[in-house]
């Protein structure tokens, strides 16, 4: 997350984590019985109290973007240049006055969707938080894998991409040689367009996200289809990354639990990183719906957060960090407590469930949806430890309270 990195980095060296050892504590089993339970009692409460007063507001989330700035830069992500250069395009739909008054006008949200994200105070409803969806993620990528630089975040999204391989991901045509693959919470269109660069075979692909805000930036980038900066005729401007046109995809604002398309007519339905940021009972509508407008022997692709693996069962631990962690995520609680509880109700609707870890602190899951008839008691392959109990991939994220510089083997 932009706003956590941030802050941690603007903690670093100061801050009063305590739980280090922890962390590095190789016992996986204990690290994901310390998970269990979320923060409380007085001191939480004092720093849940801290997380909510404006000096979080008005000084460390300011000041924890600007050390996001500055990581993009000094990795080669030219964040200013390319967030000047979309913000000033005089045809974007943020810079009609018109388009503006409609889009906050013109849609409904649920309640949950109306709290602050990502430590915009609007969350993902402003053109602020969706023009810096893309670059936010690459400096992300940049600061967790800074071995990889600005390609950081490609070897993350590369590892979901292994995982789901590895369980079997494929695009199954209908009967008439359609084959749709649907985008559950897609932002700008970020993880479609890289869905519609890997399946080719894909006869269209169609991304829904809640918010018009990032729809409007997502369709923006592919009409302009831009180079990267530095790259093309244009030279010093574009986009961070290079886009394709591609006519096969669709973005388009709604709710992904009620899609209206049809039954039984979707080859897949991705949800990448957005479980997380849903309330169960939210969580179990977008399954639902996901399984509904799959075709049988459809699949449902996860890639999400594993609080069951032992880096984010440490995080939980640790009182501080996860806070922090929380104040920009308000459902992660949530999330990490209904783990089990999301998988039972997958494998019991779909009938098949397979999941293995892609990152050392990530997982990929895949949910076909079998005919009544198949489908049984429901089988749960679950690949992400080994036999001695350890995660089945070593957590290779640079820490939380690290810098570039911090040799991690210690």
């Amino acid at each position: 997350d932009m706003i956590l990195a941030g802050v941690l980095l603007l903690l670093q060296g100061a801050s009063p984590f305590t739980n280090k050892q922890c962390i590095r504590n190789n016992d996986d089993r204990r690290l994901r019985e310390l998970a269990a339970e979320p923060r409380a009692g007085i001191g939480q409460a004092l720093l849940n109290v801290a997380l909510k007063s404006p000096v979080w507001a008005y000084v460390l989330v300011p000041q924890a973007r600007a050390s996001i700035v500055k990581t993009a830069e000094e990795n080669d992500i030219p964040w200013t240049k390319a967030k000047t250069w979309l913000k000033s395009h005089k045809g974007a739909p943020w810079n009609d006055e018109h388009r503006r008054v409609e889009v906050e006008s013109e849609a409904e949200y649920p309640e949950y969707y109306r709290r602050s994200f990502h430590a915009y105070e609007d969350g993902n409803l402003s053109y602020d938080a969706a023009i810096e969806q893309e670059l936010a993620s690459r400096s992300i990528g940049a600061r967790n894998f800074p071995a990889y630089g600005e390609r950081g975040e490609d070897v993350f999204r590369d590892a979901f991409d292994i995982g789901l391989s590895k369980l079997g991901a494929q695009v199954k045509s209908n009967d008439d040689g359609s084959a749709m693959v649907v985008d559950f919470g897609c932002g700008t269109g970020t993880s479609t367009r890289r869905l519609a660069k890997q399946y080719p075979g894909a006869t269209r692909l169609v991304g829904i996200d809640l918010s018009p805000y990032f729809i409007d930036v997502g369709t923006t980038l592919l009409k302009l289809a831009p180079n990267a900066v530095g790259i093309g005729e244009d030279g010093q401007e574009g986009w961070i990354t290079s886009i394709d046109a591609d006519d096969r995809i669709d973005l388009r604002q709604g709710d992904v639990a009620r899609t209206g398309l049809p039954d039984d007519s979707v080859s897949v339905v991705n949800l990448s990183l957005v479980m997380h940021e849903l309330p169960v009972s939210a969580a179990k509508d977008v399954v639902d719906e996901a399984f509904r407008i799959l075709q049988p022997g459809g699949q449902m692709w996860i890639s999400e957060m594993d609080f069951e693996s032992p880096a984010y069962a440490a995080q939980r631990e640790n009182a501080m960090l996860f806070s922090l962690l929380r104040a920009t995520e308000p459902y992660l609680d949530e999330y990490a407590d209904s783990m089990e509880e999301m998988r039972e109700y997958i494998t019991e609707l779909f009938g098949e469930l397979k999941i293995t870890a892609a990152t050392g602190r990530h997982y990929a899951l895949i949910a076909t949806k079998l005919s009544r008839e198949d489908k049984g008691e429901g089988v749960i392959e679950d690949t992400r430890f080994k036999p001695d109990g350890s995660y089945g991939l070593d957590d290779t994220h640079l820490r939380p309270w690290e810098s570039k510089q911090t040799d991690i083997r210690k």
